[in-house]
């Protein structure tokens, strides 16, 4: 049972008679003992009745969005940038299927989330009853647990129960179905419940012979790498994380979902790896001697072809999921434990192991110094006279700052986002990393605002995603959720565009928008940002940059969107080839850095 977030009335826990509820009641009642403050929703037929309890409550925020696939994000955002769980609420059938999306990116990118849908009459179940949809059965692969109410005495201890599951161990999301007669009979509330959890009992303390060999193996190792995952980020450990780092000395990465968890401007972080990594991070993973992997899975998008990735290197894998050792890359250490727990006691055995028996790592910070200084990170101006992505984010992420929050939607921009903002604490960088969910950017960065209402929010969005789910500046004008949107607009499906022109000899199949320079502006963002009483503002000249950013800055009073007007020939670079070996990785078109790893075939089937 959490504790920290289950504020327990005395007078309620010692009350002998048990206070009679409607079912929705105890809905309410739960989540006001479990610490929830605040839900994104949109109601319907099957969720009535707890919406109509939700209308008196004083201490739960509800925030009517316009699509169930936004209140979906809006949670994630909530999540990822506050730490605490993220709720959203829909009624049954097309309802509870809209937030499918975002149920499967949460489970991808392990977001601390709970999802309570209405249901139909339990008498109507498996009638095809009017808005019916088994929306237990569908999640059941992309939540850590589903669970179905028909019996107003369960709605507490189920509750409760999600509540652990979702924030306990690796975080995910749970769904909760609530039959609509569920919701209207009555029960004797009893808090706190029972919670009955057969077989899960997350680990969180590795063993000590484990810690014990992973630090040996750190010590005799010439070419080490702390390749470091989104784990870190959701355990809280980027202060254990840091103080080991900088007791070993070992070079850092940080991937797409870890970004912040390791300060950019430390002199030991090489970058992300990856297929748009840095050239020192892709390479120094792909030379290294010994990988330390920490809340990391392995993703394709970071090993390249997995048979070719690191071929040299021994692996310490550590994790709270032991289904993730050794899924991709065998592991020569497997440690199964909290990251903030392990990092804490591998740095107590480091200390235990004498300096003049711990390898001398010289040479290889050497190495990866060449590499920065032969290839940083860098973007070439366009050709066709427009903005160039790069230079804009650039400067979103220098006049704004570390503390702010950035939200990205997928694809171009979101590599560049990841690229050109430095970041400095975790929190600060929200997207989709695992499912690449294009239209999260909006409706995250709404839930982070909710969130965090004291800090800078912005969605960093492409013009195709932005499209997805722009809806909800409707709920950020109505709610007082003042985000900053700013579209990266090539006027088409940027990444998509990119693998054509690279891998499909330039035939661009169905990936024009119609929405940038020289074009039909269909939708003309500015027009429709007016439209939702949000300050629309379009940049198409270098010499407007600043003044645009500066005045979303300071406008406060509403949402703003920003419409940068950039070249649809900008790429992103480094490249590696989906398919292909992580050597391969291309610092720029036709520019590939000499390696002493002989080069895999560039021949890789981008999918």
């Amino acid at each position: 049972m959490p504790t920290e977030a289950t504020p327990l009335s005395a007078a309620a826990g010692a009350r002998r008679t048990p206070e009679v509820l409607t079912g929705s009641g105890a809905v309410l009642r739960t989540l006001e003992h479990l610490g929830i403050t605040d839900v994104f929703g949109l109601p319907g037929g099957a969720i009535i009745p707890f919406y109509d309890e939700l209308m008196a409550s004083t201490t739960i925020r509800h925030v009517l969005v316009r699509h169930e696939q936004g209140a979906g994000h809006a949670a994630e955002g909530y999540a990822s940038a506050s730490g605490r769980v993220g709720v959203a609420i829909a009624t049954s059938g097309p309802g509870a299927t809209n937030l499918v999306t975002a149920i499967a990116d949460a489970y991808m990118d392990s977001v601390p989330f709970i999802a309570i849908t209405g249901q139909v009459f339990s008498t109507l179940m498996g009638t095809d009853a009017f808005q019916e949809a088994d929306i237990v059965g569908i999640t059941m692969p992309i939540t850590k647990h589903s669970f179905l109410v028909t019996d107003p005495a369960d709605i507490p201890a189920t509750l409760a129960a999600a509540y652990q599951i979702a924030t306990t161990g690796r975080p995910g999301p749970v769904l909760v179905d609530i039959t609509k007669d569920a919701q209207q009979k009555s029960a004797p509330y009893v808090w706190p419940p029972k919670i009955d959890l057969p077989g899960y009992r997350p680990v969180t303390k590795a063993h000590g012979k484990q810690i014990a060999a992973a630090a040996q193996l750190l010590a005799e190792s010439e070419r080490p790498v702390l390749y470091v995952g989104g784990g870190v980020v959701r355990s809280g450990a980027t202060a254990e994380l840091k103080a080991f780092a900088e007791a070993t000395g070992a070079p850092v990465v940080t991937t797409l979902m870890a970004r912040g968890a390791f300060p950019d401007t430390h002199p030991q972080h090489l970058g992300m790896p990856g297929m748009h990594g840095t050239v020192p991070a892709v390479l120094g993973l792909q030379d290294s001697d010994l990988i330390i992997a920490l809340g990391a899975r392995f993703d394709d998008r970071v090993t390249g072809k997995a048979d070719e990735f690191a071929p040299d290197a021994k692996v310490v894998h550590v994790d709270i999921d032991p289904a993730e050792i050794s899924k991709i890359r065998f592991a020569d250490v497997p440690i199964v434990g909290d990251a903030k727990e392990v990092l804490a006691d591998l740095l107590d055995a480091w200390g235990g192991i004498a300096p003049a028996d711990r390898a001398d790592t010289a040479a290889w910070w050497e190495k990866l110094e060449g590499l920065r200084k032969d290839f940083p990170l860098g973007y070439a101006e366009p050709t066709d006279g427009l903005l160039a992505p790069q230079a804009i984010i650039k400067r979103i992420g220098e006049l704004t700052g570390p503390e702010a929050i950035y939200a990205s939607g997928v694809g171009q921009h979101q590599m560049w986002s990841a690229q050109f903002i430095q970041y400095e604490r975790p929190h600060a960088w929200l997207n989709s990393g695992g499912a690449g969910t294009m239209g999260y950017s909006v409706p995250a960065a709404m839930g982070a605002k909710v969130a965090e209402p004291d800090r800078v929010v912005w969605a960093i969005d492409g013009d195709g995603c932005f499209q997805m789910t722009n809806q909800e500046l409707a709920t950020c004008v109505i709610n007082d959720i003042p985000i900053k949107v700013a579209i990266i607009n090539n006027s088409s499906l940027g990444m998509v565009r990119q693998w054509q022109t690279l891998f499909y000899d330039g035939r661009h199949s169905f990936t024009d928008l119609e929405t940038g320079h020289q074009t039909r502006r269909v939708p003309d963002f500015v027009k429709l940002a007016d439209a939702y009483g949000a300050l629309g503002i379009r940049v198409e000249r270098a010499d407007e940059v600043d003044d645009a950013i500066r005045l979303a800055l300071e406008t406060n009073d509403r949402p703003v969107v920003i419409d940068f007007v950039v070249s649809r020939d900008s790429m992103v670079w480094p490249m590696v080839p989906q398919g292909v070996g992580n050597s391969s990785i291309e610092y720029a078109r036709d520019h590939a850095p000499s390696w002493d790893v002989e080069d895999a075939d560039m021949t890789g089937d981008p999918a």
